[in-house]
């Protein structure tokens, strides 16, 4: 016979339910919240929302902290803080909803976070990269559209992998993307992607409906939907993994290495941070300012050239 659930399992049980009926969140998103408030309730100790206060909050972020994955490798300050913003947001629905006298959510601090280093592919590395699927292939059809469409659009992993056939508008060249917390935007499609998705799109003999499927040359006579042939996303992280280490790029980039080749491109030719930062789907534009540490190199070209002492010395040294 099964244990009765404790008060603190029967709420989040009542904030997963609440999240999928009321707040309309997407499935993956609701997976993501409960395998971190699951986590959340085993590392806290107690069995009640009721006994969360500040000395338990302590307790949590100490174990976040001293918690090792089963490759022995410490939780980044950006999980750990995932876990933190987790839990607020259940505090906040007891607060809001249940009408709970817990703890305030805006009483737990997150923890202060390092700005980001992110990689950005050289221009000629890129080229390669973007130049090595075999294009007489179905096979080689799909990947290069993955990957035109990755440095296009600066889209998430998981953004790219949930398209559907019917999102891609080649004649408007726009694909409205739904991003994380289920916020809606547009983004769009250079010449290089648009050629690409339409050879792509050409060579399938599918009716599926999802965008990019794995053994395209074997689904022929599949029926639609056919969600169990959607590419996954260890797959697409694979290949792109594959086509660099091909290409002999060292750094090994992965598909979030695309989306920051986009946003530094976009930079360096003009475009303005508040633009970029729509089109990445960021809620904060300080999120979108990590891409001026890249872009600031830049900076050294343009002090070299215009200060009037290194002018100088450079032209008394001609």
């Amino acid at each position: 016979m099964a244990e009765p659930l404790t008060p603190l399992q029967q709420a989040i049980n009542r904030y997963l339910a609440y999240l999928q009926s009321e707040e309309n969140k997407a499935s993956l998103t609701i997976a993501s919240y409960e395998a971190s408030l699951r986590a959340i309730e085993e590392l806290l100790g107690v069995t009640d929302p009721l006994q969360i206060d500040k000395d338990t909050v302590r307790h949590l972020k100490r174990q976040l902290h001293e918690y090792r994955t089963e490759r022995g490798r410490e939780l980044s300050v950006n999980t750990r803080n995932h876990h933190l913003t987790v839990l607020r947001t259940f505090l906040r629905y007891l607060t809001v909803e249940e009408e709970l006298d817990v703890l305030p959510p805006d009483r737990i601090r997150r923890l202060t976070e390092r700005p980001r280093k992110i990689t950005v592919l050289s221009s000629d590395d890129l080229s390669r990269l973007l130049s090595m699927p075999d294009t007489s292939t179905r096979l080689g059809k799909r990947d290069k559209a993955i990957l035109d469409l990755f440095f296009s659009t600066g889209l998430r992993l998981s953004e790219l992998r949930a398209l559907n056939r019917t999102d891609i508008n080649l004649k408007t060249r726009e694909i409205p993307v739904r991003g994380k917390r289920g916020r809606l935007r547009v983004v769009f499609l250079s010449d290089a992607a648009a050629d690409s998705l339409d050879r792509y799109l050409e060579s399938r003999l599918d009716h599926l409906t999802p965008l990019f499927i794995r053994t395209p040359n074997r689904v022929q006579n599949a029926m639609p939907p056919g969600e169990e042939f959607r590419l996954s996303v260890v797959s697409i992280r694979d290949m792109v993994k594959k086509y660099a280490a091909k290409a002999g790029i060292a750094v090994s980039p992965s598909p979030h290495t695309l989306r920051h080749c986009f946003a530094t491109e976009m930079l360096r030719n003009g475009a303005d941070l508040r633009s970029i930062q729509e089109l990445l789907g960021h809620s904060d534009l300080s999120t979108t300012q990590i891409y001026t540490h890249v872009t600031n190199r830049d900076l050294r070209a343009v002090h070299r050239m215009y200060h009037p002492r290194e002018r100088r010395i450079n032209h008394e040294s001609t």
